[in-house]
């Protein structure tokens, strides 16, 4: 962390979705060229002295560090999106003789770093097909009267990879009840009942919850009566 502390900012440039113009040659810069903003100024490539840089898009990860490890100089490379409203990195603006040596380095050991990819590939798979299992018996545990197919299929969608979905969470891969309840009301809610029809209609969401909590509720207890809880269930809307 100190180190990190200690290192320069990174230089930033933008790649501009509309055409601009540069305030110090006063040359038309075309949508989809490179700006740097400096004094709140833009900037072209040239007056910039970035120009002799070439672009290293975001993709290969090995690429990337190794020509920005060999790049004396180099700028990072951000477009705003309008959809996510917000800016995401595009790639790198590196030496060409950096990204030469970058590329050369990363042939000769690709055949390793495939191997290593596949062995990753193969890990994350286990760990998710054990997740899965172990998910699935708890969720029974939970439930005893969900059916064995439809609890493996509740913890297959909720611990996707990637997804963002409550299996993912700490708790979730925790096996953490509550989070586990709520992807069980999840699933019901979309498997169960009629609530994706009523959001395609056009209720609005609490609505559409509200129409279908008895529901839930009722699957849900009948789902759970072997754990002696019968008539108490723990759904909450």
């Amino acid at each position: 962390m100190e180190e990190r502390l200690r290192r320069p900012p990174e230089i930033v440039v933008f790649e501009i979705v509309r055409g601009s113009h540069c305030s110090q040659c006063k040359s038309e810069v075309p949508h989809g060229s490179f700006l740097l903003m400096e004094g709140g100024q833009p900037l072209c490539m040239v007056c910039a002295d970035l120009d002799h840089l070439v672009f290293l898009p975001s993709g290969d990860t090995a690429l990337t560090r190794r020509a920005k490890k060999h790049s004396p100089l180099s700028a990072v490379v951000l477009r705003f999106s309008r959809s996510r409203k917000r800016y995401e990195r595009q790639g790198l603006l590196v030496q060409e003789a950096a990204l030469v040596q970058a590329e050369e380095e990363c042939l000769s050991d690709e055949e390793l770093r495939a191997r290593r990819r596949r062995q990753d590939a193969l890990r994350r798979q286990e760990e998710d097909a054990d997740l899965v299992k172990r998910m699935t018996r708890r969720i029974r545990q939970l439930y005893p009267r969900c059916p064995e197919p439809e609890a493996q299929a509740i913890a297959r969608h909720t611990t996707l990879r990637g997804s963002g979905r409550v299996g993912r969470s700490s708790a979730g891969r925790a096996l953490d009840e509550q989070a586990l309840r709520l992807a069980v009301i999840a699933s019901v809610r979309h498997n169960h009942t009629d609530y994706d029809k009523l959001m395609m209609q056009g209720v609005d969401r609490a609505s559409a919850r509200e129409q279908v909590a008895e529901r839930i509720y009722r699957l849900l207890s009948r789902w759970e009566q072997q754990c002696g809880r019968r008539g108490q269930s723990s759904f909450e809307g």
